[in-house]
C-alpha cells in the first residue's frame, strides 16, 4: 500500500515538472485540431479585391456572372468602348438596296442617279417630242406603256426600244382597279399588254410593271413577279397629267422634291403634255447644273 502511494506521488511530480518546462508560443503538434485551423470546406470570400477563381474558358466566374447580368438586362447596351458581341443573324441589307414604296414596291434608284419615267404612252403627238429631248441630252429613261396604245402605235414602241430606253407594263387600258381582279384576270391583262409590246419590239425586255394610279395590291405585285416584272413606284409626282397643273407648278414641284436616287413620274400620254414638255426642258437644264446622272433602271 505504501509502495502504491509512492508511485502516485512520483507520477504527479513528473506531470508538474512537464507543465513547468513546456515553452510558451510553441506550435502544437500537427494533427491537433484548434479553433483557428481551417476545416475541409472554405467559406466564400466576401472581399471584392480578391481574384476570382479561373473558369475553363480562361475567364473568371465573377466576369461570367457580370456578363450574364449585362446580357439579360434590357436597359443595358454595349459600351462605346467595347464592340458588341458578334451576331449570328445575317447582316442587314444596305439601305440603298431596299425599297419603301407601297407594299415594298421600288421607289428609288438605289444609288445617286435619278430616273425619269413616262407613263400612259405611247402618244403619236408627245412621245416623239420626249424622245427628241432625251436623245439631244443622251438621257435614257423608262416608258410605262398602255397595251392598247402599244398595239395602236407599234412604231413608237419600236423607237423607244431602239433608242435604249427601258420598257414597263402599265396595264392594257389603265384599269385603276386592276389589283382587285382575280389573279387569272390580272395575269391575262398583263400578258396581253406584254404581247402587244413584244410584237412591236421583238426580243425586248419588259422589266417593270407599274399599277395604274399606284393602286397597288399584293395580288397584282405577285402576278407581275410571276411574269418576271418588278413593281415600280416613284418618289416624285408633280401631277402633270392634270390639266389644272401649270407648267410652272410641274417644274417647281420636280425641282423642289428631287434629290439623288429619285424616281420621277411624268406622262407622255394622257393629257396636259404641252405643259409637261415645257417644264421638262427647264427641269433637265437644272438637273444638268446640279450634276445629276440618269439611269434607265
Amino acid at each position: 500500500m505504501g509502495r502504491h502511494k509512492y508511485g502516485i506521488a512520483a507520477a504527479l511530480l513528473a506531470l508538474l515538472l512537464l507543465a513547468w518546462m513546456w515553452p510558451e508560443g510553441e506550435t502544437p503538434p500537427s494533427g491537433t485540431l484548434t479553433a483557428t485551423e481551417p476545416t475541409g470546406e472554405e467559406a466564400p470570400s466576401s472581399s471584392a479585391d480578391e481574384e476570382a477563381p479561373a473558369t475553363e474558358d480562361g475567364g473568371s466566374s465573377s466576369e461570367q456572372e457580370t456578363s450574364a447580368a449585362a446580357e439579360t438586362s434590357p436597359a443595358d447596351s454595349p459600351s462605346p468602348q467595347s464592340p458588341a458581341p458578334p451576331s449570328s443573324a445575317p447582316a442587314a441589307e444596305p439601305a440603298g438596296n431596299t425599297y419603301d414604296g407601297p407594299l415594298g414596291t421600288r421607289n428609288h434608284t438605289g444609288d445617286d442617279t435619278v430616273a425619269l419615267t413616262f407613263d400612259d404612252g405611247p402618244s403619236p403627238e408627245w412621245t416623239p417630242k420626249v424622245l427628241d429631248m432625251l436623245r439631244e441630252r443622251g438621257i435614257k429613261a423608262t416608258f410605262c406603256l398602255i397595251g392598247a396604245y402599244a398595239e395602236a402605235y407599234p412604231e413608237l414602241v419600236a423607237d423607244i426600244a431602239r433608242e435604249g430606253h427601258t420598257l414597263c407594263n402599265h396595264s392594257w387600258y389603265h384599269e385603276f382597279d386592276l389589283g382587285t381582279w382575280s389573279g387569272e384576270e390580272i395575269r391575262a391583262n398583263l400578258q396581253r399588254t406584254n404581247d402587244a409590246i413584244l410584237k412591236a419590239a421583238p426580243g425586248a425586255e419588259i422589266r417593270y410593271f407599274r399599277h395604274p394610279g399606284g393602286q397597288w395590291t399584293d395580288k397584282a405585285i405577285g402576278v407581275a413577279a410571276d411574269l418576271g416584272m418588278e413593281s415600280l413606284h416613284w418618289a416624285v409626282d408633280p401631277s402633270d397629267w392634270d390639266n389644272a397643273t401649270t407648267e410652272k407648278q410641274i417644274r417647281d414641284h420636280v425641282l423642289d422634291k428631287t434629290g439623288p436616287g429619285a424616281i420621277i413620274l411624268l406622262h407622255d400620254g394622257a393629257s396636259n403634255q404641252q405643259d409637261m414638255c415645257g417644264a421638262l426642258e427647264a427641269i433637265l437644264d437644272e438637273f444638268e447644273d446640279r450634276g445629276y446622272t440618269y439611269t434607265a433602271l
